[in-house]
């Protein structure tokens, strides 16, 4: 794509509150363009663009475009879910991309670190981010979470080093022009769109295809996907297991967290980066927004962590984290599952995922994107959990009476990767 950014005057964002979307257009906010986007609904992420200068609508209609839009930049889902708008959308303006497009230019020119995974890459990134940070390599980033330190999703790096996250989704990663790949895991998700762990496997394996032979693949060899993937490169292979160290002392729990490190440190001694000042960095990264967060207490002293765990994998990995941190405590999980799709290729999962917690909670299905499939359900899904014991709440205000029981002794995880994130100041003690 030879399209070019620096021409860009008045950019418009139709998606923009996604975790995504909204980088790029504090990117473009802070080289003074003026700014707009649209949005289904209000949130944190749109209020602090709006405190920044963009001027954004609640609703999504192509009259909302202003006139002298030169840019529209969009969220990939609406390709699928509204193509009529998007139609309407590339009639009233000439340039139109999507926001993996926009990663492909802005990586294009870019010495580019992208971490790939099903799971664990957001907290990857971060690791990376925080290690070449501290290392005064002034990296850009861009996150698809929110970084503790700068409170971002987005920095604005100096030097030629852009770290970003690489999402597997509709193959959105290929747009990505990468000379390290960092892959945390490869499992079956987004079934929506692929059909099968293999077809997943072969986007990796393009994607992996894509780093040039002085680059880096990194990634954990005695993983029989990863394995195969990195396989087929000609740059340097490394097995991030050579890095594992059982003993770090991260601030973040977790076996899952400790092979993040791994991939993190074996990216930093390929970047120069000494052995030290790498590890210095992990000891005191704090972790990102929705990844084991801490929330605060209940009133009758529950601890309350809010996660964005929505895969039986990740769900597993945050509950033996948390028994890790927690070895005392009662462990229970309220669970939003997100997407029918989802819930339904991987029920048999979800009904396995749950043992070592005390309890789950299962919400009513989050269906973001999707229409409402009457042959799934959160109460299918509570009646057939295994190993622990497993009810339904049917609504938010149902779920925190059922949470009102637990005391100092039960650490409380709020999983999923819809709006769950909203129970947390109805559970915590604001006292």
């Amino acid at each position: 794509m030879d399209f070019k950014f620096k021409s860009v005057k008045n950019p418009y964002f139709i998606g923009i509150g996604g975790i995504g979307v909204s980088a790029i257009a504090k990117m473009f906010l802070l080289e003074g363009k003026s700014v707009g986007g649209s949005d289904t609904i209000p949130s944190d992420i749109i209020k602090e663009l709006q405190k920044a200068g963009a001027e954004i609508l609640i609703g999504q209609d192509e009259k909302h475009i202003p006139a002298g839009t030169d840019l529209v930049i969009y969220s990939i889902a609406l390709d699928k879910f509204a193509p009529d708008f998007m139609k309407e959308v590339r009639k009233k303006v000439k340039n139109v991309i999507s926001y993996p497009q926009a990663l492909s230019i802005i990586s294009k020119d870019k010495y580019t670190i992208a971490i790939a995974g099903t799971h664990g890459k957001t907290t990857t990134t971060a690791m990376v981010a925080k290690i070449l940070i501290d290392a005064g390599l002034d990296p850009t980033v861009i996150i698809g979470s929110i970084l503790f330190d700068q409170k971002s999703n987005f920095i604005a790096g100096k030097s030629k080093y852009l770290i970003v996250e690489a999402c597997e989704y509709c193959r959105s990663f290929l747009e990505i022009n990468p000379t390290i790949v960092g892959i945390t895991t490869i499992d079956a998700d987004h079934l929506d769109y692929y059909k099968n762990l293999n077809e997943i496997a072969v986007a990796f394996k393009e994607f992996v295809l894509k780093v040039p032979d002085e680059g880096l693949v990194v990634g954990n060899n005695n993983d029989k996907w990863i394995s195969e993937t990195m396989s087929v490169s000609a740059s340097d292979i490394v097995d991030s297991n050579k890095y594992f160290d059982p003993n770090i002392k991260l601030k973040i729990p977790g076996e899952h967290n400790r092979k993040n490190a791994s991939i993190a440190l074996a990216i930093a001694e390929f970047l120069g980066v000494s052995k030290n000042s790498a590890i210095k960095s992990l000891e005191n990264f704090s972790g990102t927004w929705r990844r084991f967060e801490y929330k605060g207490q209940t009133k009758g002293g529950a601890l309350i962590y809010d996660d964005y765990g929505h895969h039986p994998t990740e769900i597993k990995a945050t509950i033996e984290g948390a028994k890790e941190l927690y070895p005392k405590n009662k462990i229970v999980v309220v669970f939003q599952p997100h997407l029918f799709s989802r819930t339904k290729e991987l029920f048999g999962g979800f009904a396995e995922c749950f043992a070592n917690a005390d309890e789950a909670i299962i919400l009513p299905i989050y269906p973001a994107r999707e229409e409402f499939d009457p042959s799934i359900s959160s109460e299918m899904l509570a009646s057939k959990i295994k190993n622990t014991k497993a009810s339904y709440s049917p609504d938010f205000f149902s779920g925190t009476k059922i949470l009102e029981k637990f005391g100092d002794d039960t650490v409380i995880i709020l999983s999923g990767a819809g709006d769950i994130d909203k129970l947390a100041p109805m559970i915590t003690d604001a006292k």
